[in-house]
């Protein structure tokens, strides 16, 4: 077993959207960026949603998102996992990150989009009874995990349902 922190949030001033995933995986971790796991197809669809190329380098795609009015950021700040599974993590060595500073941060955030139903599991539990009386309405979304792990659902479905952020307007919270 491996205790893991995650990384800062990528984020700017016109944040409107916060994509929130899980804890980064091992091949995350070593490259110190976001979904750098060759299979998980989060930068492809994030070149197809939002037209930021996965052939740029990491830290102009992150400029890229932040421009878009896309925050990402992991529901963890820290835990204990033997794998990069979502089912590894120990339960209770889990430390959430705090969003609701983070929310008062950017507050023109008004959607949640997880990737991946761990992650809005951790946000329930863990985050969601720390936003009672949080001024800001958040809508949530439950998309498909971008993992490789995520195998069962191709990779044009993924994109077909994370077409939602494109336009925050045109999310179904829930």
């Amino acid at each position: 077993m491996t205790h893991i922190q995650s990384f800062p949030p990528i984020a700017g001033p016109a944040a409107d959207r916060l994509i929130l995933g899980s804890m980064p995986g091992k091949a995350s971790l070593q490259a110190q960026q976001y979904y750098a796991h060759p299979r998980n197809s989060f930068w492809r669809i994030m070149e197809a949603v939002l037209g930021v190329p996965a052939s740029l380098p990491y830290a102009e795609r992150c400029l890229a998102l932040a421009a878009s009015g896309v925050a990402v950021w992991d529901v963890l700040q820290a835990c204990t996992r033997s794998s990069s599974l979502d089912s590894d993590i120990v339960e209770s060595s889990i430390v959430a990150n705090d969003l609701a500073t983070f929310l008062t941060r950017y507050p023109g955030i008004r959607t949640l989009y997880f990737n991946g139903r761990k992650a809005e599991a951790i946000f329930r539990r863990h985050l969601l009874p720390r936003l009672a009386g949080h001024p800001a309405e958040l809508d949530t979304v439950a998309l498909p995990s971008t993992s490789p792990a995520n195998a069962s659902l191709p990779v044009a479905e993924k994109i077909a349902r994370w077409r939602v952020i494109a336009d925050p307007r045109t999310s179904s919270g829930s």
